[in-house]
């Protein structure tokens, strides 16, 4: 693996590369599936049998203007993309790539006027500055509403409170609207020219009638805007189009490339770890974290606690979702401790379940199940023996906890899981994989790869050109379960303790928030 830093325009950009097979074989049709995550696109070379190529990372700047906003700039998606893609495919017989799909952050507010340019940075999915609007939306239009026009209540960091804030705080930029998409929709977009998005990605905007997998005539009246200004919607499998001459050119590709309408991050995570189908679970430890159960039925949470969402092999999905997971140990391990070294803080952990210190995970507030923007990180329980590696340990269990707290609304509406899939960046730390299977107390299968949200593209991609019949089909034959973390009957006692005590402390210190 190799990283390479270089000056534009007076920032610093980072590539990742890495290269697992650079003897490509002539016969076989490439796939490209990109990640557009936070912090970073991730894209993925995969062929027709699922076997990964090259992986490319490149970084991008995001920005905190005020307490509580997360902002990027579109452009610097599309032109990292642009250049990730030449360097992914660099090695490859170019003329074998059939096929470009994504898997993207959720929920981001982007706005382009009648002259395609972006309008004003997105705002992100993390962004917490719409309590004002997202209470409206709940306490005004009323939650029964909302859950009657999409099967979802409003969350600080859905798509629709966005553009109530941006009607009332910036309305010059909002009556500049021509085109509302999402994070990856623009990069669809710039690619092939469809306006378009995909029905999981669109079920967290707060403007899709998820059951019927259609715009909300009624969301739509409540924001301000008009059918025009939302995109067509797609099944994350389908062809939108093909990539503009202009693009093809630029990347060296043939101008009958398909691009793939693609899916919102965890769906296609939930693709790239064979989530599909009817009752199967994934947890992803992210920069946020998620509990992912797919459903062959449409469904819906009575309380609202999880979001019920359209899912990417054409069917429905459950999920609960927490802003922070990952992010807090780098966090923590970072900011803190200021180290990188993650697996050297790790090491010294002994006494998984014995943990005095517990860690409420809420650095960028809560969305599952409590929904409150305003709720913060915080510390519990230290005396004057807690050492480094307790804080460490509670900051990894917080976490758990925390998703478990999603597990139990899932329990409540009679919902059995015995095991799950497991992927992002904690899923590569051993230590966590264990926390989570004892404090979930469920079975963690752990697949041969977990590049998540890029392989899940790159699988859209082959279904989208033909290669695959459905989703069902390829994730059937090309995910493959390589070891599975079994809970531990004693340690998983501890742990029910444990999380007995944790549960009580966000209602204790709610208040405060």
């Amino acid at each position: 693996m190799d990283k390479h830093c270089y000056a534009d325009a007076g920032q610093t950009s980072c590539i990742t590369v890495r290269s697992l097979d650079n003897k490509y074989k002539e016969n076989k049709m490439l796939y490209i599936g990109v990640d557009l995550g936070t912090s970073a696109v991730k894209l993925l070379l995969m062929d027709e049998k699922g076997k990964i190529q090259k992986i490319v990372s490149k970084e991008y700047p995001l920005f905190f203007p005020h307490p509580g906003w997360s902002e990027q700039n579109p452009e610097d998606w599309f032109y990292q993309s642009v250049e990730g893609i030449k360097e992914l495919t660099a090695e490859c017989d170019k003329e074998k790539v059939a096929g470009i799909s994504f898997g993207g952050q959720m929920h981001g507010l982007v706005a382009l006027d009648e002259s395609d340019e972006v309008i004003r940075p997105a705002i992100l999915w993390n962004d917490g500055r719409t309590g004002e609007e997202t209470n409206y939306l709940n306490e005004v239009i009323g939650k029964d509403k909302l859950s009657g026009y999409t099967a979802n209540i409003a969350f600080a960091g859905f798509t629709a409170p966005k553009i109530l804030w941006l009607k009332k705080h910036e309305p010059e930029n909002f009556a500049r609207i021509d085109k509302i998409m999402l994070p990856k929709d623009y990069l669809a977009y710039k690619l092939s020219g469809s306006f378009c998005t995909d029905v999981s990605d669109a079920s967290g905007m707060l403007l899709m009638d998820v059951k019927n997998r259609c715009w909300s005539k009624e969301m739509m009246d409540i924001c301000g805007i008009r059918a025009e200004q939302l995109p067509k919607l797609y099944e994350s499998y389908e062809a939108v189009g093909t990539l503009k001459p202009e693009i093809a050119a630029e990347l060296s590709l043939r101008e009958d490339v398909k691009v793939i309408a693609g899916a919102g991050d965890n769906a296609a995570a939930a693709v790239g770890t064979g989530t599909v189908g009817d009752g199967m679970c994934n947890i992803s430890l992210g920069t946020s974290g998620t509990i992912f159960i797919s459903s062959k039925n449409f469904g819906m949470d009575e309380h609202n606690a999880l979001h019920s969402f359209a899912h990417a092999d054409g069917k429905y999905h459950l999920m609960g979702c927490m802003l922070s997971a990952a992010s807090c140990n780098k966090w923590w391990s970072e900011e803190i401790l200021k180290t990188s070294d993650f697996g050297a803080e790790q090491a010294g952990i002994r006494k998984l379940g014995e943990n005095n210190v517990f860690y409420l995970p809420y650095l960028m507030g809560e969305r599952s199940p409590h929904n409150n923007p305003d709720a913060r990180a915080m510390f519990i329980g230290m005396s004057m023996d807690t050492t480094r590696e307790d804080m460490t340990q509670a900051v990894l269990e917080g976490v758990a906890f925390a998703l478990r707290d999603s597990l139990e609304v899932a329990k409540s509406l009679g919902i059995r899981i015995e095991r799950t899939k497991i992927c992002g960046g904690g899923a590569k730390s051993p230590l966590w994989k264990k926390m989570i299977a004892n404090i979930m107390n469920l079975k963690v299968d752990v697949i041969e790869s977990e590049e998540g949200p890029a392989l899940g593209g790159a699988m859209l991609a082959a279904v989208g050109c033909g290669e695959y019949p459905d989703v069902e089909t390829i994730a059937g034959k090309l995910v493959k379960v390589v070891d599975t973390v079994e809970p531990e009957e004693e340690l998983a006692a501890k742990y029910e303790e444990k999380y007995q005590k944790f549960r009580k402390i966000y209602p204790a210190v709610k208040e405060l928030f």
